[in-house]
């Protein structure tokens, strides 16, 4: 049966079989890169609006209350001892700064392909018998005579079946990895990071 389990793996199409989940993977692998130019864009920046300007990077902005160390009153004309005092503080910071971003690379793909094929031959035979007989009685001028007249016939039957058995599998395996940041987004990162100033928070407009 090696010649037919040979005949039958070899009308496989093995180029569709494993070049199909690749080219899925790198159609997969641009797709991510898309996702993850759409998080930039709609996460990290401003949408164009007539009230903003296109390209703006989000930002965040924290107040909060922090002790600095103040010039007391004057002593004989001189500054006297620090004095702590309770200052409302702001922090704004970019957005981007703060979330991870995805940038998905896939690392490795494995194909398992297992191809099982049982050939199975069954023979069936049947027979059969018949016997006839008959007796034939003459009377005449002589003797009583009997004739006795018989037939015996057989019957044999064969057939075959071939029956094959065909069992398929097909495992993909897909190990994504979070990449490194391209350079143009560290240099982008770092420049925003430099931006992030504490400073106090401006007095609170009258209602």
């Amino acid at each position: 049966m090696a010649g037919t389990e040979g005949q039958e793996l070899s009308s496989i199409d093995f180029q569709s079989m494993i070049g199909g989940p690749l080219n899925a993977v790198v159609k997969a692998q641009a797709q991510s890169a898309q996702t993850s130019v759409d998080f930039i864009k709609s996460v990290g920046f401003n949408a164009a609006d007539a009230k903003e300007d296109p390209g703006k990077p989000t930002m965040v902005t924290f107040e909060y209350t922090k002790i600095i160390d103040k010039p007391g009153p004057l002593v004989d004309g001189k500054p006297g001892p620090t004095v702590p005092t309770p200052t409302d503080m702001k922090l704004t910071v970019p957005i981007l700064t703060m979330l991870p971003i995805p940038f998905i690379r896939v690392e490795e793909v494995t194909i398992d392909f297992n191809a099982k094929i049982n050939s199975v031959v069954e023979t069936t035979t049947a027979s059969s018998s018949e016997l006839n007989a008959s007796l034939a009685v003459k009377g005449g001028w002589g003797p009583v005579s009997a004739e006795l007249k018989c037939s015996y016939s057989t019957k044999k039957s064969t057939s075959s079946t071939d029956k094959t058995e065909r069992t398929y599998s097909l495992a993909i395996h897909v190990k994504a990895v979070q990449d490194e940041l391209p350079a143009g987004m560290e240099k982008l990162l770092g420049i925003l990071e430099n931006n992030i100033k504490e400073v106090p928070a401006a007095a609170a407009p009258a209602a």
